[in-house]
């Protein structure tokens, strides 16, 4: 059996789905993680999605594999994304794989202004 060390809140207000993520994304936490955040996604059919890593320790490959699938999905469903609060170590996975050039990425402070 595996264990999941990642889960997560949603919040839905105003056709806009706000995820918060927290543990650590990895490969045995991103399959079950994209089974249910699709499954949401699908269901409630968001104009706009805000994924939360505040609380994110730990993400390897396969949590950017995780961002970019549900990027995807939300432009086929014609909605957009936006990346919350990241550490500055995510941040940095974030930049090396170059999804900051295609997602945005609000620090806490941005969030807090918005």
């Amino acid at each position: 059996m595996i264990k999941s060390n990642c889960g997560f809140e949603y919040e839905l207000c105003e056709r806009e789905l706000y995820v918060r993520l927290s543990g650590e994304v990895d490969h045995h936490s991103a399959v079950r993680l994209r089974q249910d955040v699709d499954a949401l996604i699908c269901e409630t059919r968001p104009e706009s999605m805000v994924l939360d890593l505040s609380e994110v320790g730990f993400m390897d490959s396969s949590g950017l594999g995780f961002i970019m699938g549900r990027y995807s999905l939300l432009r086929e469903l014609g909605g957009t994304m936006v990346i919350a609060d990241p550490s500055p170590a995510t941040v940095r996975i974030l930049e090396l794989a170059g999804i900051k050039r295609i997602i945005p990425v609000r620090t806490g402070e941005e969030s807090e202004n918005k």
